[in-house]
Parts: C-alpha cells; sequence; structure tokens
C-alpha cells in the first residue's frame, strides 16, 4: 500500500510540474500576468479559519509561498487518490482517466474561488478558460499516467 501512495504522490507532483510548465509558458508567449487568485484564496480562508496572516512587509511574499504549496499538496494528493482508486481496481483508458483527474483537480481548484466569490467562472472570456483548462489537462494527463503505471515488483 505504501507504494501505491507514494507512486500516487510522485506522479502528483509530477503532474503539478507539468501543469506548471504549461502555465509558465502561456505567461511567457502571451505575456500575460500571474493570477493573483490563489493568494487572495489563502488569504481568505486563514482569515476566516481565525488566522489571518499579520500585515506587514512579508506578507505578500507568505501568500505567495503558502498559494504554491497549496497548490503542490492539492497535486499531490490527487494523484494519490488516483494511484488508490487504480490500486483497488477502477481502470480507464489513459484519455479518460487523465481528463476526468485533470477535471476533478480543476473543480477543486475552481469550486472555492468562485464560492467565496473572489471570481466568477461565468464571466470568464475564451483565453480565461484556456488557460485553465489546458494545464489541467495536462496535469491529468500525467498524474493519471504515471500514477496507474505498472511497475515491475523487485
Amino acid at each position: 500500500m505504501i507504494r501505491t501512495i507514494m507512486r500516487g504522490c510522485a506522479a502528483g507532483a509530477a503532474g503539478t510540474t507539468a501543469l506548471n510548465a504549461v502555465s509558465y509558458a502561456d505567461m511567457a508567449l502571451r505575456g500575460r500576468p500571474a493570477s493573483t487568485v490563489p493568494e487572495k484564496l489563502v488569504d481568505t480562508v486563514t482569515t476566516r479559519a481565525g488566522h489571518p496572516l499579520q500585515d506587514s512587509a512579508t506578507k505578500d511574499n507568505r501568500l505567495t509561498g503558502l498559494a504554491a504549496l497549496t497548490g503542490i499538496a492539492l497535486g499531490s494528493g490527487m494523484g494519490v487518490a488516483v494511484s488508490l482508486l487504480h490500486h483497488t481496481g477502477t481502470r480507464m483508458p489513459l484519455w479518460l482517466g487523465g481528463a476526468l483527474t485533470g477535471a476533478l483537480l480543476m473543480a477543486v481548484a475552481d469550486i472555492p474561488i468562485a464560492r467565496l466569490g473572489l471570481s466568477d467562472p461565468h464571466t470568464w472570456s475564451a483565453a480565461d478558460w484556456t488557460s485553465d483548462v489546458v494545464p489541467h489537462l495536462v496535469y491529468g494527463l500525467v498524474t493519471y499516467s504515471l500514477a496507474t503505471a505498472h511497475h515491475q515488483q523487485p
């Protein structure tokens, strides 16, 4: 079981790296700025949980770091979930498993920002949706393929 969990964590980390690479490439190609929504989400959640980050010269840096760590945790956790499902016998073709994995991570990321009023997906342009869907699809394909790969036992 520990190998299944570790494989899933590594698969999710690889998928997260792929998601970030696609997002950064999009920023470089189109010249778009980084989204500030992850930092706003962390700020809102920590404040509502009764642990707001104190206003200081380092608050923005802490929010950036916590937002990135949250993304890594979500991506790695999703990889573990996929690996555990595969371990229990859930099998799908790569295209379907990858698409569902990416869509699920996108929902886990986007639903809270919509519920908290930090962004309204109903107002997103086609370019906004593309900037969200494509990296998550790449995440899903990478994560699902690695989490479900058959490895030889030593």
